[in-house]
C-alpha cells in the first residue's frame, strides 16, 4: 500500500487536513483559556475525517470531514473567548455567594476587579483583601443608595480613565422570606424590587457611559425564578422577572453602541441568600404579627411556623459548586458571541422549556409535584376532614 496519496482527491484531503492542523495550533496559542475546547472540537473532526477517508474512501471521507469542520467551527464561534488583557469589571454584591466567588475567579484570571460590597469592613470584604491580588479594589456599594452608587462611579472612572469599564455584573440581590404571596407583607415586595430590580437599573444607568467607551458587557444575575413562576417566591420572582425583561430590552437598545447584554438564570445554588435561622425567626414572627386575623385563622399558626422548616430544607436542594455560574458569567463577559440568556445549574433549562412549550396545566401539575409540601392551611385541612366524614 502506498504511503503517499495516489489521487487528486486524496491530495486535497491531505492538504485540507494539514491546513486545518496549522489553524488548530494557532488557535490554541492565541486562546489558552479555551485550549481544551479547541483541541476537542477541532482535532476530533479532523481525526474523524481521516478515519472516514481510510475506511469509506476519499470522496465520502472529505464530505464527512467538511461537515465535521462546519459543525465544530459553529460551536467554537460561540465558545471563542477574547483575551483578558487589562479588562476591568464591576461586580455588585461581592460580600458573599456568587458575587464573592466571581470576584475571586475573575481576579485569578487577571481581570481588574471592582468588588462592590455592602460592608467594606465585613468578613467578606476582608477575605477578598486577603486572598485576591492588588488589582482588586473594594467599593462600599449599597446599590439602593444613590450616593454610594455615584461615589463608586467616580472611583471607577478615575481608575479606568479613557479605557472605560469592560463589564458590569449586577449580582446583588435578596430573597426575602419564601411564603405564600398572600402572606408576604408589602415591605417584602418593595425590598425585593428595590434591591433586585431598581438597584440593578440604577447601577446600569450610572455606569453605561463607561461601558460605551469600551463597547463592553452588561451582565445581569437573574434567577430561574425570574423566568418561571414558582410557589412561595412571588416577591423574589417578580423582581427577578423584571430584571430579566430589563436585560432583554437593554440587549436590543445597546447593540447599536456595541455593548452586549446577557441575563443569567441560575438554578438552585448554595449562596447563603436565604439567610440565617435567627433572621428566619425574626421574619416569621413579624409576618405572623402583621397578618389580618382572618388570614391567620385560615392558614393556622402551625402552617406559618412550618415555613421555617421549608427554609431549613432549601440548602439541601442546592448545589455548593458555583462553577457553572462562574463559567456562564465568564462567557458572558469574554465570548465573541455571548448568549443573551444563560441557564447554569441542574434543571434550569428544563423547567424553562416545560413552562414555555408545554400547556400551562401540565407545568402547574409538574411544579406541584416537584415542590409539594405535606402541610396544608388549617381551613383546607378542616374542609378535607369534613369531606371524608360525609
Amino acid at each position: 500500500m502506498d504511503a503517499l496519496p495516489s489521487s487528486p482527491l486524496e491530495w486535497l484531503c491531505t492538504g485540507v487536513t494539514l491546513l486545518f492542523g496549522v489553524t488548530v495550533l494557532c488557535m490554541v496559542k492565541r486562546s489558552p483559556v479555551e485550549k481544551a475546547d479547541v483541541l476537542v472540537w477541532r482535532v476530533l473532526p479532523a481525526l474523524l475525517g481521516l478515519l472516514c477517508v481510510a475506511t469509506l474512501g476519499a470522496g465520502v471521507g472529505l464530505v464527512v470531514f467538511c461537515a465535521g469542520c462546519l459543525i465544530s467551527s459553529m460551536y467554537l464561534g460561540v465558545r471563542a473567548l477574547l483575551p483578558v488583557g487589562d479588562k476591568a469589571v464591576l461586580i455588585t454584591g461581592s460580600d458573599t455567594g456568587i458575587g464573592h466567588a466571581l470576584a475571586k475567579y475573575l481576579d485569578s484570571l487577571g481581570f481588574v476587579v471592582f468588588a462592590g460590597v455592602l460592608n467594606e469592613n465585613g468578613p467578606g470584604a476582608e477575605e477578598l483583601r486577603r486572598t485576591c491580588s492588588q488589582r482588586l479594589s473594594l467599593l462600599q456599594l449599597d446599590i439602593t443608595n444613590a450616593t454610594q452608587v455615584k461615589e463608586a462611579y467616580l472611583k471607577v472612572s478615575e481608575k479606568v480613565q479613557n479605557t472605560g469599564l469592560w463589564g458590569v455584573v449586577n449580582n446583588a440581590g435578596i430573597l426575602g422570606i419564601p411564603a405564600d404571596a398572600e402572606l408576604l407583607p408589602m415591605r417584602t415586595y418593595r425590598q425585593c424590587m428595590e434591591v433586585n430590580f431598581f438597584g440593578a437599573v440604577e447601577v446600569s444607568k450610572i455606569f453605561l457611559p463607561l461601558l460605551r467607551k469600551s463597547r463592553g458587557r452588561l451582565v445581569n444575575m437573574s434567577s430561574m425564578a425570574g423566568g418561571i413562576p414558582l410557589p412561595r417566591y412571588a416577591a423574589y420572582s417578580a423582581s427577578k422577572a423584571a430584571l430579566s425583561m430589563f436585560s432583554g430590552v437593554m440587549r436590543q437598545e445597546l447593540s447599536k453602541w456595541g455593548i452586549k447584554v446577557a441575563a443569567i438564570h441560575p438554578s438552585g445554588f448554595r449562596t447563603g441568600i436565604e439567610g440565617t435561622s435567627d433572621q428566619w425567626d425574626k421574619q416569621i414572627k413579624e409576618l405572623m404579627e402583621n397578618l389580618p386575623a382572618a388570614t391567620r385563622q385560615d392558614y393556622g399558626e402551625d402552617y406559618l411556623l412550618g415555613l421555617k422548616s421549608y427554609l431549613l430544607h432549601i440548602p439541601a436542594y442546592c448545589s455548593a459548586d458555583l462553577s457553572p455560574v462562574l463559567s456562564a458569567a465568564l462567557h458572558a463577559l469574554l465570548a465573541k458571541k455571548p448568549h443573551g440568556l444563560y441557564t447554569p445549574g441542574k434543571g434550569a433549562y428544563m423547567y424553562l422549556c416545560i413552562f414555555c412549550y408545554f400547556p400551562l396545566w401540565f407545568y402547574d401539575f409538574f411544579i406541584s409535584k416537584m415542590m409539594s409540601t405535606e402541610s396544608l392551611p388549617r381551613a383546607l385541612r378542616t374542609s378535607e376532614a369534613e369531606s371524608k366524614n360525609l
